[in-house]
């Protein structure tokens, strides 16, 4: 029997052994509720969530103040979106890109439908955004730029610094949604000039159902109204008792990348590059989608010409691929990153190697590919 292969890693990542070990714990004997000041257990768990505040904010480059938990990325997203306009208190205007994850635009969206003025900046042929074009959208009136630091589909990097210095330059508030890159690449909130920043611990082979918004205190201090209200919890900012265990679980999870991170990065691209080359040396009418320079280790978006890519999916029942954002699954919809792109989003697969993958089951996955393409490619009429 042909064993699975897990290379979809910007879907989700597994959660990492030692960082399961160190969850366990608080699912039995190690049970308080952090917001119990009164006794010891409660103590305990209100330690075990500031050590993990204190490991996240340093993998970011931040002060433990300046994280508030979240159940994820989506709600970080949320609360940084509506959470800036609505502490304006006034509808102003807002800068994103078309390619960012539904987690951003879709709240965008429901910004505009209130009365926010949006523009939506389209990316240039690698992925990228045009810098000049970002300068030229800022207005008088625009309150905020959300900007991914790299994207989920493609794995394109963009050129954060250079957005947090123009954002800067402006007086406008820049949030990145930093999901995919935090754990995989160097990120710094200071250096990158970030006002608010979301981040996920189930891409970083931490638990589900945690995440993190960095929220800066000062050079300029953000201000968000709450956008859940009962009890205060997280400086007022999300109410809510704390998913002690997967708190615990993010903390360590970070940990590990931070310490890990420059060996890691290198081995992972290394396989992904093998990958990569192991198909393009056999198959023609392949295309690599977004910039190879500025892109993050493990991911491989490639379009097969000729080749319908959910046909291509089906026929490789041993290897765990996805057309598109795992998020975006509930409607079946074309990829609307590649469509920016102006890439047909029916014919491209995403790879996405990680943390636990091998030579070999790169090596497997390729052949497995290559047979699927070439068989797929002889069924076509001529």
């Amino acid at each position: 029997m042909t064993a699975p292969i897990y290379l979809d890693n910007q879907a989700t990542t597994p959660v990492d052994p030692r960082v399961l070990e160190a969850m366990l714990p608080y699912f039995g004997p190690k049970f308080g509720n952090a917001a119990s000041r009164g006794h010891s257990f409660g103590w305990e768990a209100g330690k075990a969530v500031e050590r993990s505040r204190e490991r996240i904010a340093a993998l970011a480059g931040a002060s433990p103040r300046e994280i508030v938990f979240t159940s994820g990325a989506t709600e970080s997203n949320n609360l940084a979106l509506k959470g800036v306009v609505e502490a304006t208190g006034k509808r102003g205007h807002l800068v994103t890109m078309a390619t960012e994850h539904r987690a951003v635009l879709d709240p965008i969206r429901h910004l505009e439908r209130s009365g926010c003025r949006v523009t939506v900046l389209p990316p240039m042929p690698d992925g990228r955004i045009d810098l000049d074009t970002l300068r030229a959208a800022i207005a008088d009136d625009t309150i905020l730029v959300s900007v991914m630091y790299a994207n989920n589909e493609i794995g394109v990097i963009q050129p954060v610094g250079e957005i947090g210095r123009i954002c800067r330059e402006r007086g406008v508030l820049f949030h990145c949604d930093a999901v995919q890159a935090c754990g995989k690449i160097p990120i710094d909130v200071e250096t990158d000039q970030i006002d608010l920043m979301s981040i996920s611990a189930h891409k970083l082979y931490g638990p589900k159902g945690i995440g993190a918004l960095y929220v800066r205190r000062a050079n300029p201090r953000v201000r968000l109204a709450a956008q859940m209200d009962g009890g205060g919890h997280e400086s007022g900012m999300r109410s809510g008792t704390l998913n002690v265990p997967g708190i615990v679980g993010f903390g360590l999870a970070c940990a590990i990348c931070a310490e890990e991170m420059q060996t890691e990065g290198p081995r992972t691209r290394a396989l992904r590059d093998r990958l990569k080359a192991r198909i393009e040396e056999v198959l023609e009418d392949v295309r690599i989608n977004g910039s190879l320079e500025h892109r993050l280790p493990g991911n491989l978006n490639v379009s097969f010409g000729g080749i319908d890519s959910e046909a291509l999916m089906m026929s490789l029942p041993h290897v765990a691929v996805s057309t598109g954002s795992a998020c975006s699954s509930a409607s079946v919809t074309p990829s609307h990153v590649l469509k920016a792109l102006g890439v047909n989003p029916h014919s491209a697969l995403r790879f996405g190697v990680g943390r636990f993958n091998t030579e070999e089951e790169i090596d497997s996955a390729a052949r497995q590919v290559l047979e699927a393409v070439t068989r797929l490619r002889q069924l076509q009429p001529r």
